[in-house]
């Protein structure tokens, strides 16, 4: 009997045992790292059939005795569709390039690093059925808070680690709305982390000022004429009242049009540098189609030896991690990700980055100088639309010059701030801004702590009110 009743017992420990490593599996239990903890990587089950790849570099220059919280940084790359984990980790700002050799401009040097590949069925992120592709950047960013919740929550290390959202291109409206999202799970008690701030790096917030800025801004560098800037005006115009009338599928149609005129205007000019034929780019970024900035995920050559990135992903890469499921090539969704997202591609975000600064988060924007698809010009516009009660002083205080380093000889760009808001602008970068000028990106961001959670400082611009008028 007494046996009976053991055993009895020992079914159910088991069976709890059971249930509780069901529940991991279900949060994500495929999971890996180097052997030194120096990187761990994994999936999490960001809702049911639905599977979100991360890594995380720590970085081996964090100070061993300081007490001031060393800070992580999460890049959102842009597409929709761009791998974070593939181009924004191996194409701008990891540890390795494409080459996998020793990228000496990695933002390691400031910080840990946390890629994501979103949305889901992004880079190795995958999807077990299509129609469980996100379809608004909202959706997206519920996923990602998922994902940070299995991340953070319980690790009081990580927790300590102020959290800031970097984004590029597209990746902005994602940052903008996962902010909200994290704020919202921060304020409930369900997600342990602290939110340093947000920066939208060559951002796709409003579309439609972007758009309007394409026309202009070409004629005046003479990479158009009056036939090519009428045609793309016209199209700008009808994507304006697509907009307006929230009929956005058919304004990314349009938009699709009006890239055509713009390349056929142009003679090719390069959406990621409008110096240049979009054949000659020296990042070496290319696609088949003329609609660049989405419906193709980002394609790298390194100028080296001629590594592609796709290549790299799908074989020594993947060998590395070893839990890459056997039937999930590395980009093989993202077309579908871009698709899924057509009738949310051109609703603009500039609410978001205005709920952002009244609830005192930092936003900070960066802008490449000779970037087309997220012109400088199309940024200003957008950011003169905001109702943000600061925006009028900020509009009237003068620019600061940026240097690389200690050689003061060249402006390497120029910055402005004011309470919780920063503008830079970075020349001689395109798109791409940590490709184009690492030495002044990693100037950029500079940690320093304000010593309040929310409002930790992560630029050196942003400084407060009273500094800044001095």
């Amino acid at each position: 009997m007494i046996q009976m009743v053991s055993m009895k017992y020992l079914c159910v420990l088991v069976l709890c045992i059971f249930g509780f490593l069901s529940l991991v599996t279900s949060i994500g239990n495929s999971s890996g790292g180097t052997a030194d903890g120096s990187e761990t990587w994994g999936y999490v089950d960001v809702r049911p059939g639905a599977h979100m790849f991360w890594w995380l570099y720590k970085s081996p220059n964090k100070p061993k005795h300081s007490t001031k919280p060393w800070p992580t940084i999460l890049w959102l790359q842009g597409g929709p569709g761009g791998s974070g984990v593939g181009f924004g980790n191996f194409g701008e700002l990891g540890p390795l390039d494409v080459d996998l050799k020793p990228r000496k401009s990695t933002w390691l040097q400031k910080a840990d690093l946390l890629f994501v590949d979103s949305p889901v069925g992004t880079g190795y992120s995958y999807v077990d059925n299509d129609n469980l592709f996100v379809t608004t950047d909202v959706e997206a960013a519920i996923d990602v808070t998922t994902l940070l919740k299995a991340i953070y929550n319980g690790n009081q290390t990580t927790i300590m680690s102020p959290l800031y959202i970097f984004a590029e291109s597209y990746g902005g409206k994602f940052a903008v709305t996962l902010a909200l999202a994290a704020l919202q799970a921060i304020e409930t008690g369900e997600l342990k982390l602290q939110l340093g701030g947000v920066a939208l790096g060559d951002s796709w917030i409003s579309p439609e000022d972007f758009v309007f800025s394409w026309g202009p801004l070409l004629k005046d560098v003479s990479r158009i004429d009056d036939v090519g800037l009428n045609k793309s005006n016209s199209l700008a115009l009808k994507i304006q009242q697509q907009i307006a009338d929230d009929q956005f599928a058919k304004a990314t149609d349009t938009w699709g049009d009006l890239e055509d005129v713009i390349l056929d205007s142009s003679n090719g000019v390069d959406f990621y540098n409008f110096m240049l034929d979009g054949e000659n780019d020296p990042t070496s970024l290319t696609t088949k189609s003329s609609r660049r900035f989405g419906k193709k995920p980002y394609a790298m050559v390194s100028e080296a030896n001629g590594n592609d990135l796709d290549s790299v992903m799908n074989g020594p890469i993947r060998q590395k991690l070893k839990i890459i499921p056997t039937n999930v090539k590395w980009g093989g969704q993202s077309d579908g990700v871009f698709l899924a997202m057509e009738g949310d591609f051109m609703r603009p975000r500039i609410a978001e980055v205005d709920e952002l600064l009244s609830k005192g988060v930092n936003v900070t924007v960066y802008n490449g100088q000779i970037d087309l698809i997220c012109a400088t010009k199309g940024t200003e516009a957008w950011i003169n639309k905001l109702k943000w009660d600061g925006l009028s002083t900020y509009l009237n205080l003068a620019r600061t010059p940026l240097y690389c380093g200690e050689d003061k000889s060249t402006t390497k760009g120029f910055f402005k701030s004011y309470e919780n808001f920063a503008f830079y602008w970075i020349l001689g970068a395109g798109h791409f801004v940590p490709v184009d000028q690492p030495c002044v990106s990693l100037e950029m961001i500079t940690v320093l702590d304000s010593g309040s959670n929310l409002k930790c400082v992560v630029f050196v611009s942003i400084v407060t009110k009273e500094k800044k008028n001095e």
